[in-house]
């Protein structure tokens, strides 16, 4: 019985403080699920991306009301993480069935996001940070095209290239379709740290892309899930508890944006 409210409670909390970010947090919630709940199947990456339907549109909405949607990024990623899960989703079922050696290549990703995470605030010391003094918090899309992409924010003009962030975003999408993630915390410290972008301005498209890479990967669930009905691995996602993470996830993503 006192599990019940532990998934929004949990979920709610987690979301605030990465939806800052631009990250839903569904990376943190999985290996509660596995290690707490006992969650173990394959349908616990399905569930995790059902999380993602419900906790990531109240922060999308947000950003996209405060125009802090950087479009063109958004459309990156988008484009990349897309495909992506589904490559990843095939692989999950066809290599990681088994619990054991799923939990292994979940502790790599999470030891890598957070070595990442630490290089990026080790790097960040010292550096000037955009003047509060300035009226305009969105940023401006200078120049889009297929060798660069230029934006302005704050004064100071931001640039990174197109084709690095579609790849990046297409390997980013097949760890997301394998973890049960949008990948947006794995994208977001690489912005930061490979082309120095401003959080505050990737937060919006990393969510985004989350957004429509859950999409795509919890229909890609669903719809293959009775192929493996017969053999009795779980695939489609638990839509209960997955609604029942979204519920505080949604709270806490809107307050964090």
């Amino acid at each position: 019985m006192e599990t019940i409210w532990l998934p929004p409670i949990a979920a709610f909390v987690i979301s605030f403080f990465t939806s800052m970010a631009g990250i839903s947090g569904a990376f943190l919630l999985l290996p509660l699920q596995m290690s707490i709940l006992g969650f173990t199947s394959p349908a616990v990456s399905a569930t995790n991306l059902v999380f993602n339907l419900v906790a990531a549109p109240a922060g999308v909405y947000r950003f996209w009301r405060e125009k802090r949607i950087l479009w063109p990024l958004a459309l990156l990623i988008v484009a990349g993480t897309t495909p992506g899960v589904i490559i990843g989703c095939i692989v999950r079922l066809s290599y990681f069935p088994d619990p054991k050696r799923f939990k292994a290549s979940v502790g790599v990703v999470l030891l890598w996001i957070s070595f990442r995470l630490v290089l990026d605030i080790w790097k960040g010391r010292g550096k000037a940070t955009p003047s509060a003094q300035s009226k305009e918090w969105s940023a401006r899309t200078v120049e889009f095209k297929m060798r660069l992409l230029v934006f302005e924010f704050q004064g100071q003009k931001y640039h990174c290239k197109p084709v690095g962030v579609f790849a990046l975003s297409l390997v980013v999408g097949l760890i997301g379709g394998i973890y049960g993630i949008g990948g947006a915390a794995i994208i977001a410290p690489f912005l930061a740290a490979i082309y120095d972008l401003p959080v505050y301005t990737i937060a919006g498209a990393t969510l985004m892309g989350t957004l429509v890479t859950s999409v795509a990967g919890v229909s890609f669930y669903q719809l293959i899930a009775p192929v493996y009905q017969s053999s009795g691995m779980m695939v489609a996602p638990n839509w209960t508890m997955g609604l029942s993470f979204g519920v505080g996830g949604m709270a806490g993503t809107c307050l964090g944006a």
